[in-house]
């Protein structure tokens, strides 16, 4: 009994000292392989990973190729963080098993996208990643500051832009949707669902600068 007071008390100090610091509920930026920036990657580091863990028929969702597509998903994405295309991979199976976690997976689902903007803070593709799957799951209130802060970092982007003038448009917030539409249309964004739902709204002309 003194053995395991004296063990509770040191304990007890060294946390209010600081010393024992609670590791991120989503981990550690550590792994055995990388963790390696999606955007400069080594060619062949990339390929080792892919090739074993992100295969074509995990891409599409339909199945591991090394194990279950939970564990490859989670062995793309410790190995790169911001490793877009997996996320989306993530997101996409995620919602169609209704999962908070894959099986297999070492995190639950939100953490990985949590993980990539803590990887790479500067990654405004890995912010509106975030974004993507935050609006899928209904929580757009957390969504949009993420979306907003893709676009300040990565402003020529025209997807980004588009789907921050979406989120606007849906809520019926027009003037920061025409904004964002406008600039996603000059940088070449193809699909005419933005510029409808504002024509509709009586919000575009494509006569007004």
């Amino acid at each position: 009994m003194k053995i395991k007071a004296t063990l509770a008390a040191i304990l007890l100090l060294a946390a209010a000292s600081g010393q024992l610091a609670a590791k991120p509920f989503c981990g550690e930026l550590v792994n055995a392989f990388g963790p390696f920036d999606y955007r400069t990657p080594d060619a062949e580091q990339l390929h080792l990973v892919e090739q074993a863990h992100f295969t074509e028929e995990v891409e599409q969702g339909l199945k591991g190729n090394t194990g279950t597509l939970g564990a490859d998903l989670d062995y793309t994405l410790r190995a790169f963080p911001n490793h877009t295309r997996a996320l989306e991979t993530l997101a996409k199976v995620a919602l169609r098993q209704k999962a908070v976690q894959l099986p297999g997976g070492k995190y639950p689902v939100e953490c990985y996208f949590e993980r990539a903007v803590r990887f790479v803070p500067d990654d405004g593709a890995a912010h509106a990643a975030y974004a993507g799957y935050l609006y899928r799951i209904g929580q757009a209130e957390k969504a949009l500051p993420m979306l907003e802060k893709a676009v300040e970092l990565d402003p020529e982007n025209p997807t980004i832009n588009y789907n921050l003038g979406l989120a606007y448009a849906k809520m019926k917030k027009y003037d920061p949707a025409v904004k964002y539409a406008r600039k996603a249309y000059e940088l070449g964004f193809p699909l005419p669902g933005l510029k409808n739902m504002l024509t509709a709204a009586g919000k575009w002309s494509d006569k007004t600068p």
